[in-house]
């Protein structure tokens, strides 16, 4: 989201953005990539209070030396640790909400002592738990600008990727992505899969690779399952990837089965995006994406229902055309990136306006 905020500037001139950020990864990389201004700060550990100092004097010097008129803290977290900065500097300050446990973490605990001068939600869901940890505060809900790609992949591109990964091209290829966590649903994925080993035109792709010591032993876990449910030879770990756009517009099905609320669920707006019906759990964000016309709910934690909304999908391909089609439409009506980013814009002319 933050990379699409910096690809689409020419969406709203007036909003000149720059980022601070206390860690280096793919992040930093990508913003660079784009010629986006990020400063490095110095990385945070709670655990290490003398780290929290360092890095908000560093922010500090930053405020001192260049004219900013917000900042913008993406999650409870950050603004936790850098909130006295903006009050020292007297800077309004915007929480953008992406997921919230209601106030029972310690960084919405921290978040909610200096008091933010607006939040922004992702989704009337998370603005509904936000409301406990800022209950004093105007909430305004934001869908994320996504960057949504209108080129339709050509079936040479397809089967060249489908080949690459061991795919026929007559398989109808269910894929899910995003993080390697239990939340996601993987291992539910493929007990659903399990079920339907004796339909022999499907494979199943996932995308993500573990980062964190859990995921990682999660990963094993969805490979070891994988085997057992005798269906590994139809399974590719595709690990962390790139092209995820190109990815999806060369399968035939998304299914993330979540087993715990999503705040909201930009994979699932890509994937309606690459025309494909989507399969989820009615929790959470996916409430407000999804719909009938392009997906079908199924109820978490519910092998036997998942397995039949795949089996339903797999085996009609006249039903995957007609929920597909509508995808592109749904997904641009809800994260249009220059209609977002306009409407970013807007909250924050209204806040310089009250201030």
């Amino acid at each position: 989201m933050l990379t699409t905020l910096a690809r689409r500037s020419d969406a709203c001139p007036e909003l000149q953005q720059e980022f601070a950020l206390c860690f280096e990864g793919r992040l930093s990389r990508e913003l660079a990539d784009l010629g986006a201004t990020a400063y490095p700060l110095a990385s945070v550990r709670v655990s290490r209070p003398v780290s929290v100092i360092r890095s908000r004097r560093q922010l500090q010097r930053l405020l001192s030396e260049r004219r900013f008129e917000a900042l913008v803290f993406h999650s409870a977290w950050s603004h936790a640790i850098f909130a006295p900065v903006a009050r020292a500097e007297r800077l309004p300050a915007i929480v953008w909400v992406h997921g919230t446990t209601g106030g029972r973490h310690w960084s919405e605990r921290w978040s909610r002592r200096v008091r933010p001068n607006v939040v922004v939600c992702n989704s009337n869901f998370t603005a509904s738990r936000a409301a406990a940890v800022y209950p004093k505060v105007e909430i305004r809900v934001l869908y994320c600008p996504v960057e949504l790609d209108s080129t339709n992949s050509g079936s040479t591109d397809r089967n060249t990727l489908r080949r690459e990964l061991n795919t026929s091209e007559h398989a109808v290829v269910v894929v899910q992505a995003g993080r390697i966590e239990r939340g996601k649903g993987q291992l539910l994925h493929l007990e659903a899969l399990g079920r339907l080993k004796t339909l022999s035109n499907w494979i199943c792709w996932f995308v993500g690779g573990p980062q964190q010591t859990e995921e990682k032993r999660y990963f094993e876990e969805m490979r070891r399952r994988a085997l057992q449910l005798g269906i590994l030879d139809r399974v590719r770990f595709l690990n962390e990837r790139s092209d995820v756009p190109r990815v999806l517009r060369a399968a035939d099905i998304y299914c993330q089965p979540n087993v715990a609320p999503e705040s909201f669920g930009i994979t699932l707006v890509e994937a309606l995006n690459a025309r494909m019906p989507v399969v989820t759990t009615d929790i959470g964000g996916a409430n407000e994406i999804l719909n009938e016309e392009c997906g079908l709910f199924v109820r978490p934690q519910n092998i036997a229902q998942l397995a039949a909304a795949l089996q339903c999908l797999i085996g009609n391909a006249a039903l995957r055309q007609q929920l597909g089609q509508r995808g592109p439409a749904r997904a641009r009506r809800l994260c249009d990136p220059v209609e977002r980013i306009r409407d970013f814009c807007e909250i924050l002319t209204n806040l310089e306006l009250a201030a």
